[in-house]
């Protein structure tokens, strides 16, 4: 029998669902938090560090990875999974976030990008077709349609002539996805901040059907109450039956205010950024280990979590650890971050399947509020 990719439910809670992504490369629990590895790596985190952590599914970028090593020398090495040493699930973006970023390096037209690299200054081209492609030889278990990922702000016209290019090439990426048991191919929706133009994004997409179904374009400067706005909107207009994945967000709040209106999957690059820059992620809100009052401090970072860092050191080693420029310092953080990340979702899912969710978040809300003042 042939084993498409497919999501099922397993619990819900108001808006919120818990359930299974099932892929040829593993399942994943939803909601789900997905590390970045933009170029194969998850920055400072070996794969066995990642996956201690508790994720089941990494994201790559298929902008960056097209570029250095090539999407063919990936394929040569055995594909994306082998040379990343990481057998479980791998969705791939398509590149469309650097569209929008690398704004002042290229030229856009209906049929796709041109652009000069950021790395050499070196030109390429990406379709549609050629995103799928390239993701193809990447062997991306979750394929991602090439679209425009629209500026914010915008013009209501900006955001529709934008809207309707990705619409246009998320048809291309459907016609040009080759199908394989366990592999998917997800669209993107996007309208900017506009109701209407999502709600003809989402009918588009549908009427192509996809194994799964992304909200993009937020997460740009918009603020959270419009992200939410957008969502509360925009999720119910989305197939019940196929995972909905934010993309690029974000944090903490940002994920339990968006699973409780629907959304399945997050990627962010959040906590490893700030487990190089000394934030940490706690249950009692954000800390900044630099901050001379952790200097003596001899506790762990936070007495409930199981991560390395908090089993086996104290506030003030990884104070002096970062005031001294020591690379242990990033390592341990990150893999604290990814931890604390990995926990908050797991709590999700636990609270949506027990029907308590709305409590649950209360909870949260209140202790990242309170602080530590222990």
């Amino acid at each position: 029998m042939s084993m498409r990719l497919a999501w099922h439910r397993t619990a819900r809670d108001g808006a919120a669902r818990a359930g299974r992504l099932v892929t040829a490369h593993g399942d994943v629990a939803t909601p789900a938090f997905m590390p970045v590895g933009t170029a194969g790596s998850v920055k400072a985190m070996t794969a066995d560090a990642v996956r201690a952590t508790g994720a089941e599914i990494v994201l790559a970028n298929t902008y960056h990875l097209m570029l250095r090593p090539g999407a063919a020398r990936v394929a040569e090495l055995g594909g994306l999974h082998r040379m990343m040493d990481w057998p479980g699930p791998i969705l791939t973006d398509s590149g469309g976030f650097q569209v929008m970023s690398l704004a002042a390096l290229r030229r856009l037209d209906d049929n796709g990008v041109t652009f000069r690299a950021h790395t050499d200054g070196s030109e390429h081209r990406l379709t549609p077709e050629r995103a799928v492609a390239i993701q193809h030889d990447l062997d991306a278990t979750i394929t991602m349609a090439f679209d425009e990922c629209t500026k914010f702000p915008a013009t209501v016209d900006e955001a529709r002539g934008s809207m309707e290019l990705s619409m246009r090439w998320a048809a291309r990426c459907r016609a040009a996805f080759i199908p394989r048991d366990g592999y998917g191919l997800f669209g993107i929706n996007q309208g900017s901040v506009f109701p209407d133009l999502r709600a003809r994004s989402a009918d588009a997409l549908t009427r192509l059907g996809f194994d799964g179904y992304a909200v993009g374009g937020l997460a740009v400067g918009e603020g959270q109450a419009a992200m939410f706005g957008v969502l509360e909107r925009t999720v119910p207009l989305l197939p019940d039956d196929a995972p909905r994945y934010l993309m690029g967000v974000g944090t903490p709040g940002d994920i339990v205010g968006a699973v409780a209106r629907g959304i399945d999957m997050f990627d962010c690059v959040i906590p490893t950024r700030a487990g190089r820059t000394a934030r940490a992620y706690t249950r009692f809100g954000v800390f900044n280990l630099r901050n001379a009052r952790f200097a003596a401090d001899a506790r762990p970072l936070d007495d409930r979590c199981a991560c390395p860092l908090c089993a086996r050191h104290t506030r003030a080693y990884l104070h002096h650890l970062f005031r001294c420029g020591e690379m242990l310092g990033p390592m341990l953080l990150t893999w604290h971050n990814l931890h604390y990340f990995q926990d908050l979702l797991r709590g999700l899912r636990a609270a949506i399947a027990a029907g308590r969710l709305g409590d649950h978040a209360a909870s949260l809300r209140a202790a990242w509020q309170a602080g530590d003042v222990a």
